[in-house]
Formats: C-alpha cells, structure tokens, sequence
C-alpha cells in the first residue's frame, strides 16, 4: 500500500479547490438566472409563466448527471469545443436557476398581497414595488431553503468526475488507486465535505427554526 503524504494531500485540496469553485459558479449564476425564472413565474403574463414553469419542470424532472452529458456533449455536436471546466459549470448554473427560481417564486408568493397593494397605492412602479418591498422579504423567507441547496450543489459536484473533471470526489479516487487505501481516502474526502456542508445544514435549520418561532 501506498503512502498518503504532502503530494497526495495537496492533490485533494486542488480538487476541493475546483468543488468551491463550481459551487459558487453554479450557485451565483444559478441566483441570477433564478431570480428571472422566479420573477417570470409571478408574473402577470401567462407565456412567461408557462415558459418559466416549462424550464423548471425539465431541469428539476432530470437528473443532473444527464444535464451534464447533455451540457458538455451536445455543444460538442454543435462544433463548438469547450473545456470540461466550462461545460460543467453551465450545467450547474442552469440546474441551479431552475430549483433558485422555484424557491424563490414560492417566497414571492408568500408574501402577502397587502404588502403588493401597498406599494400600488404609493405609486411604486414594478421594478421599484420588487426590489423594495417584496424581494428584500422574500430572500428572508427563502433563506433556510436556499441554504440547503447550496449544500446539495456542493455534493453534485462529485457528479463532474464523469465528464473528466477533477473536483474533490474525483481527486480522491485518483489518490485511491495510485495509493491502494481506499478508506483512508475517502474517509479523508467524506470529512472534507462534512466540514463544509455541516455548518450551512446547521445554519439553515437554525435560520428556519428561529423564522417558526417568529411566525407563531
């Protein structure tokens, strides 16, 4: 058996380095495109809201490892190559918009229709009535069901490895069969992740718990 020394850690921590980073890709542009997806989900005008309800359904309806096939070779049939890193991280962000989105409209929708009539009254206009009134409270309300699909992201970043992407998981299997101590390796990569996602799990339920009581 091999020996895991320095050259063999920092290896993991190149891969751990490519799972943060694709988890904050896929989480911030997943946001972004979230909150068009939600927005267009509330909106008055039912194409948007067909449309919007359409993406969501396909990207929450399938699993995330054929997103990734299709992501990264689909644009190769198109003639285009891109880099393993760049194909993963659309994926990511388009999977991510599509459950960002439909936390986010559950949020919108949550809050109470005075608050929208209010804002009517004063003569708020839509851009000025969402970003003043309604979303600053909906991103409270969303907040502990955001976490926790931060925290899902950070763990289908292994999912990567089968478009030959180096991230945590991966990393750890290569350290595997080059040292031949599979447990070791993989206990190490298991609590790499706990020592990540732990904290926001812990964090979101507390955020939830601490909205409950508000609540009652």
């Amino acid at each position: 058996m091999g020996v895991i020394g320095q050259n063999e850690l920092l290896f993991l921590l190149q891969g751990l380095k490519w799972t943060l980073l694709l988890s904050a890709i896929g989480f911030i542009g997943g946001g972004v495109f979230g909150l068009l997806i939600a927005l267009a989900r509330t909106s008055g005008r039912s194409a948007l809201r067909k449309t919007a309800a359409g993406y969501i359904a396909v990207f929450q309806g399938t699993p995330l490892l054929m997103q990734l096939f299709v992501v990264y070779y689909g644009i190769a049939l198109i003639g285009v190559t891109i880099e393993a890193w760049l194909a993963v991280a659309i994926a990511f962000t388009l999977h991510a918009s599509a459950f960002l989105g439909e936390i986010w409209r559950g949020a919108i929708q949550a809050i109470p229709k005075g608050q929208s009539e209010a804002a009517n009254a004063l003569g708020l206009h839509y851009v000025s009535r969402m970003k003043d009134v309604v979303l600053p409270q909906a991103f409270k309300v969303s907040l502990p069901a955001t976490i926790g699909f931060l925290v899902q992201l950070i763990k289908g970043t292994s999912l990567a490895a089968i478009v030959g992407f180096i991230e945590l998981a991966r990393a750890g299997q290569i350290v595997s069969n080059q040292t031949y101590r599979p447990l070791l390796v993989f206990g190490i990569v298991g609590a790499i992740y706990f020592i990540i996602c732990w904290p926001l799990s812990l964090y979101g339920a507390r955020l939830e718990n601490r909205m409950a009581k508000a609540a009652r």
